[in-house]
Parts: C-alpha cells; sequence; structure tokens
C-alpha cells in the first residue's frame, strides 16, 4: 500500500527505548532462525498511544534493522513519521490485531520453521509432553482454516477473532502469531513456542508415540511457572531479552542505532 511519505519527528525517550528493543526483536529474530527472507513483520504500539504503531519498511533484512528505520502508522494506515514501503500484510494483519486485542502491545507473525511445520498437520495442537510446552497450557488459540493472503481489513480482523485474549495463534497452513503486552514478553513467547515445537517436531520424527504429561501435573507445573516469573524482583523475559540484548551489544550493536 503506498502512503504519503513524511519525515522522521524526534521520538520520546519512552519510543526511542521502544524502538531499540524492536530493532533488537528483529535482529534476533534473524538470529535464531525465525525469519523467512525479507517477509513477515514484528510491531510495536508506540508508548502512550493505543492508534499507531512501529514497523520497518518493507525490503529490510531483519539483520538490518535499526531502531531509527521504524516508520510510526496510524490505525488508517498512514504514515506520521519515516518513510519507506508499506507491505499490504502489515496493515492487515497487524493494525486489526493491534486494534481489536487488549493484549498484543507488541505483535510478532513469523514462519518460523518448527511451529510452522505443527500448523500444517492435520492435527496442529502443541501436545503437552515437553516442560517448554507447559508454558503455553491453555494460552495457544488454532486458527480453523487457511484463507489465503491477507490483503483486507476483514482477514486481520478474523485472525485477531481466532486470537481471542491467548498469547499465541497457530495459524493454519501459514505460520505463527505471538504478542505481549511488551517486546520481552512477546519475543519470551515466540522464542519458547518455537523452541516446544522443535522438541515435538524432532520427538514425532522418531516415529515413536508421544509420552503426554498427565493433566494433574500440568496444572501443578503451570502454576510453579507463574510461582516462579520473577527471578529477584524482575521478570524471567526481561532478563531473558537484557542478555540477548548484550549478546547483540556484542556483535552488531548498531541495532540500537
Amino acid at each position: 500500500m503506498n502512503a504519503e511519505l513524511k519525515p522522521v519527528s524526534t521520538p520520546s525517550d519512552a519510543e526511542r527505548q521502544a524502538r531499540i528493543d524492536l530493532a533488537a526483536c528483529y535482529r534476533l529474530a534473524a538470529h535464531f532462525g525465525l525469519n523467512e527472507g525479507i517477509d513477515n513483520h514484528l510491531t510495536l504500539l508506540v508508548p502512550g498511544y493505543s492508534d499507531r504503531f512501529l514497523l520497518a519498511p518493507f525490503g529490510l533484512h531483519w539483520s538490518e534493522v535499526r531502531a531509527s528505520d521504524f516508520m510510526v502508522i496510524d490505525f488508517e494506515g498512514r504514515i506520521l513519521s519515516g518513510e519507506g514501503p508499506i507491505e499490504d500484510t502489515a496493515l492487515y494483519i497487524h493494525l486489526p490485531v493491534h486494534r481489536l486485542a487488549p493484549q498484543a502491545r507488541c505483535a510478532l507473525h513469523t514462519h518460523m520453521p518448527y511451529a510452522t511445520a505443527l500448523c500444517m498437520l492435520e492435527n496442529p495442537h502443541l501436545e503437552m509432553a515437553g516442560q517448554s510446552a507447559l508454558g503455553f497450557y491453555e494460552d495457544i488459540a488454532y486458527e480453523a482454516d487457511y484463507n489465503g493472503l491477507a490483503f483486507d481489513h476483514t482477514e486481520g480482523e478474523r485472525l485477531a477473532r481466532a486470537l481471542g485474549s491467548k498469547s499465541v495463534l497457530m495459524m493454519r497452513n501459514h505460520g505463527v502469531l505471538a504478542v505481549g503486552q511488551t517486546v520481552p514478553q512477546a519475543f519470551e513467547r515466540l522464542y519458547f513456542l518455537e523452541r516446544a515445537a522443535q522438541a515435538q517436531v524432532l520427538a514425532l520424527s522418531t516415529g515413536r508415540a508421544l509420552r503426554s504429561i498427565p493433566e494433574a501435573v500440568v496444572k501443578a507445573t503451570v502454576a510453579q511457572f507463574q510461582s516462579g516469573a520473577q527471578v529477584g524482583g524482575r521478570d524471567r523475559a526481561d532478563l531473558h531479552f537484557d542478555a540477548l540484548k548484550r549478546m547483540l551489544d556484542r556483535g552488531s550493536p548498531d541495532y540500537a542505532s
């Protein structure tokens, strides 16, 4: 979709940090092989607003996205600051999700291989057969049917309704959507979803049956996850994301520029 190009405005301190975190998210997704070429999008509502979001110009490889690259897009699809092309599905998936799902301040859509492989199966469910999978107990929504490319708002609205109040949507024959109130929260869901899916696909590749964990143990473990969500007064997702940003700082610090 073409839109009028406007000069970059000076971001607030909160927006500046949001840009750095979202750029780190792009770099980390590329580092872990969660991207697919230059396709898919990672977006974040601008701090202090509920009607505009940060979007990288289409055509950048995820390994080169910088904090200063992001455009600010409003819910009419207009560029408020920054410049670059807007790919249609960025608007038609992310805009409705941000608008309709309160938990989706950050929305990460990828075709990461192992989770997408599950979405291609007749039964796409992440089975409660591994510890990492237990963290997603009753927090994954499953889209009923693939409906083609998202080239209009009705498709994004359909996906937002399918997501409901969950943090993950398994998109049938397509890919995944992970959301959170912050970039660290959303990336934590994306990262561990792929790890859990990878373990399941590898286990199934042996041709042997999965050994599911009894539901009572699943529920007890979920409660343990919740009670241990903070370490030293800080959220685990924030600690993990900070550690990953330090890794970027050592190898490719230009993400923050």
